[in-house]
């Protein structure tokens, strides 16, 4: 057992043992270290003022991501190397990423420089990128600059970031990595007492015998979600358990029958696994969150937490998911669709908790869609989630798996609609017309600030008509806007 968190800063080992279960790394930064460089903006990991990066050895290489101190824990960081705008300078000289943005002049008020300094520095030390404005706007994605513009950043980006790191840090991997492996351990952490602690089980047994004497504890995976109960909704979370050192749970196990995803696999992780099931599922991975909260927000935990307006759980429940479930009693699997019950309210029990899913592969008779409606392209909640998987046979729609998001209290599957599209026929879409109609019964959608209810109703059935058509044959971009841009843009070129 470890009663401290340990990580690097500045090339030093940090060791911490009082470290209360709630705080969060921006203010350990700000109010402890009083190194107040990086900002607070939003408080929910929206703006990207506070981004810092942290170094994390990855199949033994060394990778460095962007998080939103904001949200992260700081009991999370424990193994890590922690960067932040303090760091950077190196001999009193700029780092290549600030020498580019001075140049460029890539900063006015500054508030929200640092942010973007740090998720440069990431995309600086990735590898294997595309050097593109593209590849620069998505990894800018998290963070939003109210008076520069962002042209300049972007040049900014595209002078420095693309060629290979040679800083402080590129020159100091080798010793970073070593160090990083001494902090490496199989000792469980707990730091408090029985009734306030935070603690971070190594051990999948470690963690049922914690969360069995515990179940009123917190779980914790990327605290992208339950960093906004701590900031946002000011919740009292006494008993916090980190899931991010459980040896397997990061799995991400690409399969002949389909992936095998672990509880705290993130959305980072799992994306070439997601696109290789689907090129739309890809896409829709490509727009959860930011890079920061892609980094450390998982799979599992947005399942695990039940959100109706959730964006993976349609798109996994229409391709048939199954969810695993464990206890110190021992293990179950449920269809993902079971697993929702109500507002709130899951198939889980007290000392239950979710390890991974098996989202199986298309086979060759089928298709898959799914769509994400938003009022922002980037980094928005949506307002209606769909998904579509179709099997066919010689042009005939044998069996339809519908799922929905932000329809009903949880993600629900269009039961009527899949009955009413059996037999349809993809070359008449007059035989499509049943399932259409069928969905007015399947939901009874609510209005709210994203969102009316006719709006819903009507954007759910014409996503449904989009799948279709999309199926049948018609081009994307003669029915999406995004995509006659990239057409219109490749004949060009």
């Amino acid at each position: 057992m470890r009663d401290s968190i340990r990580f690097l800063k500045g090339g030093e080992i940090v060791e911490l043992e009082n470290v209360a279960p709630t705080e969060t790394l921006l203010d350990y930064l700000r109010l402890r270290r009083r190194e107040t460089g990086t900002k607070e903006g939003c408080g929910e990991g929206d703006c990207g003022a506070c981004t810092v990066a942290l170094g994390r050895l990855i199949d033994g290489r060394l990778v460095y991501q962007p998080v939103n101190s904001c949200i992260q824990l700081l009991g999370m960081i424990d193994g890590a190397e922690l960067v932040t705008v303090e760091d950077l300078v190196a001999d009193e000289r700029l780092h290549p990423v600030q020498a580019a943005m001075v140049a460029h002049h890539g900063s006015q008020c500054g508030f929200c420089t640092p942010g973007f300094i740090m998720s440069l520095f990431t995309l600086y030390h990735a590898t294997d990128v595309e050097r593109s404005r593209e590849t620069v706007t998505e990894w800018l994605a998290g963070n939003l600059c109210r008076c520069t513009g962002y042209r300049p950043i972007v040049d900014a980006a595209l002078d420095a970031c693309f060629e290979a790191a040679d800083d402080a840090f590129s020159w100091r991997a080798n010793e970073t990595r070593e160090k990083l492996q001494t902090l490496a351990d199989s000792r469980d952490i707990f730091l408090g007492d029985s009734d306030r602690f935070f603690a971070s089980p190594s051990t999948l047994d470690g963690l049922a015998v914690l969360y069995g004497q515990h179940p009123d504890a917190t779980l914790v995976a990327g605290a992208t979600d339950v960093g906004l109960w701590i900031t946002k909704h000011l919740r009292e979370l006494p008993k916090m358990i980190w899931l991010g050192r459980i040896e397997g749970l990061e799995r991400v196990e690409d399969t002949a029958s389909g992936v095998l995803i672990g509880a705290t696999a993130t959305y980072q992780a799992t994306e070439d696994a997601m696109t290789g099931l689907s090129a739309s599922l890809g896409e829709l991975w490509r727009r959860i969150g930011s890079k920061q909260v892609r980094a450390s927000g998982t799979v599992g935990g947005n399942i695990a937490n039940g959100s109706p307006i959730g964006d993976t759980p349609p798109a996994l429940i229409a391709l048939g998911t199954t969810l695993e479930l464990h206890s110190p009693e021992g293990s179950r699997a449920l269809p993902l669709e079971a697993y929702f019950l109500d507002y709130g309210k899951q198939d889980r029990g007290e000392s239950e908790f979710v390890t991974g899913l098996f989202v199986p592969r298309l086979s060759a008779n089928q298709a898959f869609r799914c769509y994400k409606i938003s009022k922002r392209f980037d980094q928005d909640i949506s307002s209606v989630m769909g998904a579509f998987r179709f099997t066919i046979d010689d042009g005939l729609i044998t069996e339809a798996r519908i799922a929905y998001g932000g329809m009903a209290a949880t993600p629900k599957r269009a039961r009527a609609a899949e009955m009413a599209l059996k037999g349809a026929d993809l070359d008449d879409p007059s035989s499509w017309g049943a399932g259409m109609q069928a969905l007015l019964s399947d939901f009874t959608p609510l209005s709210d600030m994203r969102a009316s209810a006719e709006y819903r109703m009507e954007t759910a059935r014409a996503l449904l008509a989009k799948a279709l058509m999309e199926i049948s044959g018609t081009a994307p971009e003669e029915i999406r806007v995004l995509a006659k841009r990239e057409a219109d843009r490749d004949r060009a070129a």
